[in-house]
């Protein structure tokens, strides 16, 4: 084994056979690699850990450490159970850390492609990569940084205003080559350890979304860029956890991430101008579907969530801190 070393973080939330076949991945990408798998149950209650646990002993992958199988204690969402397996320390601390959603399943030379970016290139701070679905389609997992303006576009979803505000909209182009953006999403996120110790882990005020993008703007903001490299590779399911395809509107805590990650990024008083920019674009949206075809897929409920999360009072940042 040669280069720098990797932790690869997979957490699981009631789907234990999505995780192991997950893992099986992720084992066969570290050949020849040093580092660990953690496989970290977030206290699902349903048998998994002990399946897991069970199953990864049976296959011979916790022999010599190299993987081993772990119970956070506690639900607090994705972030606090990413943060929970990076607490447990490593015979030997790791240079990245991969954190890879349960329902992802990494080629075989994705790990090595994206540590040796990362090697080749020790100013980027935070890497994702090339995520399809099953069926082979591209998954837009390349974004800006959401705000005001991105707010009132994707609310509003009308042509002429997303021409004007293009230069806002957070999906962005897919890269052809390597190439720096505002944030990746997590299905296969690398970090820099230097980074964790630099900002900390994952707020754990957020119990699902938005932590990835709260991650990578106080990177940003350290000095340490997000780039996303075209050439690794991982196929994502989505949404076995949160059940996500089938929503009519998002839950009550993706609502509260929201407002969380705009109150404590950029005050309260710009949170509530992005409130009132999605409201605005609610509106336009609504007045175009009086006037035209019916909007069958119009987010009813949306506004009232909106400013329900816009009028509770503020979280405070829980983020871990590795020991130095």
């Amino acid at each position: 084994m040669s280069g720098g070393s990797v932790h690869v973080i997979i957490l699981n939330w009631r789907s234990a056979a999505m995780s192991l076949r997950s893992a099986e991945a992720a084992m066969i990408a570290m050949e020849g690699i040093d580092g660990v798998v953690s496989l970290i149950d977030n206290d699902s209650g349903d048998g998994s850990f002990e399946t897991m646990t069970a199953e990864a002993e049976a296959r011979g992958w916790t022999r010599g450490g190299r993987l081993r199988v772990l119970q956070s204690g506690r639900n607090g969402g994705f972030g606090a159970g990413n943060n929970a397996a990076m607490r447990v320390r490593l015979p030997k601390p790791a240079e990245f850390v991969l954190v890879v959603n349960s329902d992802a399943f990494l080629d075989a030379d994705t790990i090595r492609r994206m540590r040796d970016h990362m090697q080749a290139h020790p100013g980027i701070g935070l890497l994702g990569c090339r995520v399809i679905g099953e069926d082979g389609v591209h998954h837009g997992t390349h974004f800006r940084f959401p705000g005001a303006a991105s707010e009132l576009e994707d609310a509003a979803r009308t042509g002429p205003l997303s021409k004007v505000l293009a230069r806002y909209i957070v999906t962005l182009p897919a890269p052809v080559t390597p190439a720096a953006v505002d944030w990746v999403a997590g299905a296969a996120l690398m970090i820099r350890s230097d980074v964790l110790d630099h900002i900390g882990g994952f707020d754990e005020a957020f119990f699902l979304y938005f932590e990835e993008t709260d991650l990578c703007l106080r990177a940003a903001r350290a000095g340490w860029p997000t780039h996303y490299l075209p050439d690794a590779k991982v196929v994502h399911i989505g949404s076995v956890s949160t059940g996500m395809k089938d929503w009519t509107l998002p839950p009550d805590y993706w609502f509260a991430s929201r407002e969380h990650y705009y109150r404590q990024n950029y005050g309260r008083a710009y949170a509530a101008l992005a409130a009132f920019s999605h409201l605005t674009g609610l509106a336009v949206r609504r007045i175009r579907g009086l006037a035209g075809r019916p909007d069958r897929d119009f987010p009813r409920g949306q506004a009232r969530a909106l400013i329900r999360h816009a009028l509770a009072p503020s979280r405070s940042r829980q983020i871990f801190r590795p020991e130095k």
